[in-house]
């Protein structure tokens, strides 16, 4: 056998979204390029700002001799304390270069970080719905994640996260704005969580890590606003890229921020270091270390998610499909529609998928995200995709009440 059986075994089951994306490419070649609606892949379509672009011509021009050599593998200093600044901006908490470790996206950040704390058998807690992929950066490095159901309306259920609290839990992943719901978490639900992992720390004798993963951080919407991990968790870091805010998904440039209020938190970044250099990371990308360092604080026009947001809700209204009102990123995290009694009860959300399919469209299941009922549709696409869609969301929904299962 080529492939490991735990390798082959994960490829069946992984990502939904990926899934979706391929079968994307396929429906096109059968149905043609207009025929198709792919609400699958929360891949930013915004253009790149001209600003950072501006940088990225004038850092590419630079001939410094040794500018595209090794580094240290934390990064290039001037970079790190240049995020450090960002983040000092965001947290209210002054934070230097030497808390900041650059890495090649947020999720090479997560898995820098996860090998640097865990120890096999460790337990990560995460809200539900939570990121899929965040199961296989834990089991990465030994752990176990385990889903922690949220209230109806997204929110913390901090009874649930009593219950799942064991001996070995190190940390919580908290996702906000959350992908898939938009859902920020407030700074009360925060709070009352600090008081919570406090006291169920103190029995165990070690206060789980709090892990912020920040990468919708920017696209907020009505006044939304992203609560200070840092001020309210001195045992907390943040991993987070540039991919989702500037439109640079492929550029693959993150960074671990450790709370410098958090016990051997010098330790810990030193720690995410050394892990960047043998999981053969080596170090971030060079060049795009040198843009970002510039070019951290260059703003993007997120109003057009907004309007393409308020699209889909109208589509979706017109289907008779109800929605979680995002407060940030750019997905629509949709409730299965009830069938009609004739037809059988089903919540399925990979059979209302398969439905949506026939119609051209492509949705990405709840249960994919650990929430079964649900199904998630990326708006960060073209205008005329979303317009375009509208029949076919109506024709699917009337075929899903009527067709028996």
């Amino acid at each position: 056998m080529t492939v490991s059986p735990e390798i082959e075994k994960t490829m069946e089951s992984s990502s939904f979204i990926r899934k979706m994306f391929e079968d994307g490419i396929r429906l096109r070649k059968i149905l043609g390029e207009d025929k198709v609606y792919d609400f699958s892949l929360g891949n930013p379509d915004l253009d790149v700002p001209e600003e950072l672009k501006a940088i990225i011509k004038e850092v590419a021009e630079d001939d410094t001799k040794g500018c595209h050599g090794y580094m240290t593998n934390a990064g290039y200093p001037f970079c790190r304390e240049a995020i450090g600044e960002k983040i000092s901006l965001e947290q209210g908490v002054r934070v230097s270069g030497e808390f900041v470790v650059m890495a090649s996206g947020a999720a090479g950040a997560m898995n820098v970080l996860l090998k640097a704390v865990l120890v096999p058998g460790d337990r990560i807690l995460v809200p539900s719905p939570y990121f899929s992929e965040y199961t296989h950066y834990v089991a990465n490095h030994g752990g176990r994640l385990v889903p922690v159901e949220t209230n109806p309306d997204f929110s913390l259920n901090l009874e649930n996260i009593r219950n799942a609290f064991t001996g070995n839990t190190r940390g919580i992943i908290i996702n906000s704005p959350n992908n898939p719901t938009g859902r920020i978490y407030t700074e009360e639900e925060l709070i009352a969580l600090r008081s919570l992992l406090y006291e169920l720390g103190k029995k165990n004798g070690d206060i789980p890590f709090v892990i912020a993963d920040e990468p919708y951080r920017d696209i907020l919407y009505d006044g939304a606003v992203v609560p200070s991990v840092f001020k309210i968790f001195e045992k907390s870091v943040i991993v987070s890229s540039f991919a989702k805010n500037l439109s640079i998904p492929g550029e693959r440039i993150g960074y671990v921020a450790v709370n410098p209020l958090c016990p051997d938190g010098k330790e810990l970044a030193g720690a995410c270091g050394f892990t960047t250099r043998i999981l053969g990371f080596v170090n971030a990308p060079a060049f795009f270390q040198r843009v970002i360092a510039k070019g951290w604080n260059v703003k993007a026009d997120y109003s057009s998610y907004a309007e393409r947001c308020s699209l889909l809700k109208e589509v979706l209204d017109s289907a008779g499909i109800e929605y979680f009102n995002p407060q940030g990123a750019f997905y629509l995290f949709c409730r299965v529609p009830a069938k009609n009694e004739s037809s059988g009860n089903c919540e399925s959300s990979q059979a209302f998928c398969c439905v949506l399919k026939k119609y051209g469209i492509l949705a990405v299941p709840g249960v994919g995200f650990g929430r079964e009922g649900y199904i998630r549709l990326a708006f960060c696409v073209s205008p005329d995709t979303i317009k375009n869609s509208k029949e076919s969301f109506k024709m699917a929904v009337e075929d899903w009440k009527q067709i028996k299962l």
